[in-house]
């Protein structure tokens, strides 16, 4: 069998071929989703780096697990700052506790920001500027994708979430001065991390939670979409195998 030359025909062959693959209640709610290409970053239990690409459909319950940080963010790691792009799994990330832990999984996908997604939201991006949250608060200005999560209350929910750090969306932290929205025209590499447990690590300056599904991500997809979402991390066999929250998250706002 010879695999298509395009991931445009690849994609409209899945979508055609394979219906199982989407999600049921989106499909009779609309038309058919988009799919994307995933890649995959995986550190094997017995040591062994693997690495694999996957085409799924752009739902918000994959493109959040790739849509955290984009290419150049720079990660705390036990050799200083390195960019997310470089990183491999098997390296020693900086958590916020001040111990290292191993990078488990990267994963990566490309998306335009201001190309309107399945859902019909646009994937705008969140620029933090120098100072922004504080000094250096980031130290040089930080641009966030769509699913990161920052360890910081706004002003707004504190009434109602309390005084304590909260894993709150970052698109809570736009004030139009110095946190803005950026919709860039062109391709934007995204990353996101996992760790052995999640926990919250330094990027630029920031403190960012690493990739956690939720642990009702799940509860109300299809056995397929399921299936499809844990072939993407080879060190789990089920949601609950992503370990606790190392914080609470906005409730409003949880995944």
């Amino acid at each position: 069998m010879t695999l298509p030359q395009s991931l445009q025909r690849a994609a409209a062959n899945i979508t055609e071929t394979q219906p199982v693959l989407r999600d049921q209640a989106a499909a009779q709610a609309g038309p058919k989703p988009q799919l994307r290409r995933y890649e995959v970053a995986s550190l094997l239990p017995n040591g062994n780096l693997a690495e694999t690409r996957h085409i799924a459909p752009a739902l918000p319950l994959f493109e959040q697990a790739f849509c955290a940080f984009t290419r150049g963010s720079l990660v705390e790691t036990d050799f200083g700052p390195v960019a997310i792009e470089d990183l491999y799994p098997g390296d020693q990330v900086l958590t916020r506790d001040g111990s290292y832990q191993p990078l488990i999984w990267k994963g990566m996908t490309t998306l335009v920001p201001g190309r309107k997604a399945a859902t019909g939201t646009r994937h705008a991006l969140t620029s933090f500027m120098a100072d922004s949250l504080g000094m250096e608060k980031p130290m040089s200005c930080v641009i966030s994708g769509p699913s990161a999560r920052l360890l910081r209350t706004p002003a707004h929910l504190r009434h109602a979430e309390g005084d304590g750090p909260l894993l709150t969306p970052v698109t809570e932290f736009l004030d139009g001065m110095n946190i803005v929205e950026t919709t860039p025209p062109a391709p934007v590499d995204m990353y996101h991390l996992c760790l052995a447990r999640h926990a919250v690590i330094r990027v630029g300056g920031l403190e960012f939670e690493t990739y956690h599904p939720g642990l009702d991500a799940l509860r109300l997809v299809s056995y397929p979409i399921k299936t499809l979402f844990l072939n993407m991390f080879p060190h789990v066999d089920k949601i609950a195998d992503f370990g606790p929250l190392a914080f609470d998250r906005a409730r409003a706002l949880q995944a």
